[in-house]
């Protein structure tokens, strides 16, 4: 297995437990392709690299018949699963209890609750479906048609269901987590898929951070017989001739890179025609209070979307999807020393923040993100004691996959 990310040991413990010997090999010094936790500021704070919250990974059928729980993985639910500040000084809740939700969204109560019920009352037969590829005959077929026209709307169309500009703000942020405009077709699945798990599983963060998620993989790998042996880039398929079986937990482009040789003409026009999505422009936070919310119900939640009204969060994202980079950008941010103290020192917290840019963009929007922020929270560059940047390019460098900045895997519209 080349690779080391979750999919690359997902798919190393399939083969171990069917009886194959397996070995990963990882480019990088540590395991876990962008779910790993690094030391990027002071010492005692410790940051996620890339991915910090894990809706589908507490909600992940695979994972969940996984005893990863035996290998140290611990989830810990913040009492909010998500705040969405406003300018009024105000923050709309998604509560993790569907009901609780429902009651605090006021006149959109009722429209929020037929939209998610039928998907979180069946999650797990609605997980099972919908995330695997698609099927032209799925096992639960009018439970996926339902979702399907949801689905195949925009995020637009679907947020006029609701008659509170805050309830469609609320969406948009949800929505914005596919890179799309929200104007496109299939922005309002990514909206749905978003909120669906965050009442039936939540969106919970891994104790010590998402290296706990990472080593708990391979901590069941390893028992399985498995070896993850990492600081061992693949240059060439060819150097791997004494394996059997070769699967790699690439995109296109290192695959191309790495075996080329091996495939067809037909099949490397393919790989090149892959379209990578929008990049992000991350900044991990060494802090020395708590991120001074005017809307103190912020601090209820890991996670935290800032852009304020529908409207100005789908400007934001069309323009990423023109080739500009947004004044105003959505940005998505997580706190979680406010629920883990093993983050950092004791009274001290970490935050990670990022915004959508264009693919392989270099423009440093440190200044545009940060306002965000303070507009929200005002004081809070006060409160920064340390920080670190991450380009597009600074992803794909401590992560091949993530080709010029994109951390989706690709383009995700409806080609």
């Amino acid at each position: 297995m080349i690779g080391a990310g979750p999919n690359g040991l997902a798919a190393a413990i399939v083969l171990a437990n069917a009886g194959l010997q397996v070995d990963v090999l990882e480019a990088q010094p540590t395991a876990g392709g962008a779910v790993r936790t690094l030391p990027l500021t002071l010492p005692g704070f410790q940051h996620d690299f890339g991915s910090a919250v894990y809706p589908l990974g507490a909600g992940s059928p695979f994972f969940s018949s996984l005893p990863l729980a035996k290998h140290g993985l611990e989830w810990i639910h913040s009492p909010a699963v998500l705040a969405h500040p406003l300018d009024d000084g105000t923050a709309v809740i998604l509560e993790r209890d569907l009901d609780a939700t429902k009651d605090s969204l006021g006149v959109d109560g009722a429209a929020w609750d037929k939209l998610m019920r039928p998907f979180v009352e069946r999650w797990s037969e609605f997980a099972a479906a919908v995330l695997r590829p698609v099927s032209f005959l799925p096992e639960h077929p009018f439970l996926m048609a339902r979702f399907g026209l949801v689905a195949v709307q925009s995020a637009r169309a679907v947020a006029r269901r609701f008659r509170s500009p805050r309830t469609r703000a609320l969406f948009a942020g949800l929505a914005a987590h596919s890179f799309l405009g929200l104007d496109e077709p299939l922005s309002a699945a990514f909206g749905t898929l978003m909120a669906v798990p965050a009442h039936a599983v939540g969106w919970p963060i891994p104790r010590g951070g998402a290296q706990s998620l990472t080593n708990a993989l391979c901590g069941v790998l390893a028992s399985l017989g498995g070896k993850v042996i990492t600081s061992s880039p693949v240059e060439d398929l060819a150097a791997l001739s004494n394996y059997n079986l070769i699967l790699c937990d690439l995109t296109p482009r290192q695959l191309l890179k790495v075996g080329g040789q091996k495939f067809s003409e037909n099949y490397r026009r393919q790989l090149k025609r892959f379209r990578y999505g929008p990049a992000v422009f991350k900044v991990d936070y060494a802090l020395n209070a708590a991120i001074p919310w005017r809307a103190p119900e912020c601090l209820r939640a890991a996670t935290v979307h800032l852009g304020g009204t529908f409207d100005e969060i789908a400007e934001s994202e069309k323009a990423v999807h023109t080739g500009q980079h947004a004044e105003r950008p959505f940005v998505l941010l997580a706190q979680p020393s406010l629920f883990d103290g093993s983050r950092a020192p004791a009274g001290k917290h970490t935050a990670w923040a990022y915004c959508h840019v264009p693919n392989g963009s270099k423009v440093n929007m440190l200044e545009r993100l940060e306002n965000q922020i303070e507009r929200f929270a005002p004081g809070f560059r006060d409160c920064v004691v340390a920080r670190h940047v991450f380009s597009p390019a600074d992803l794909e460098s401590m992560d091949a996959n993530l080709v010029g900045g994109d951390i989706a895997g690709g383009l995700m519209d409806i080609r």
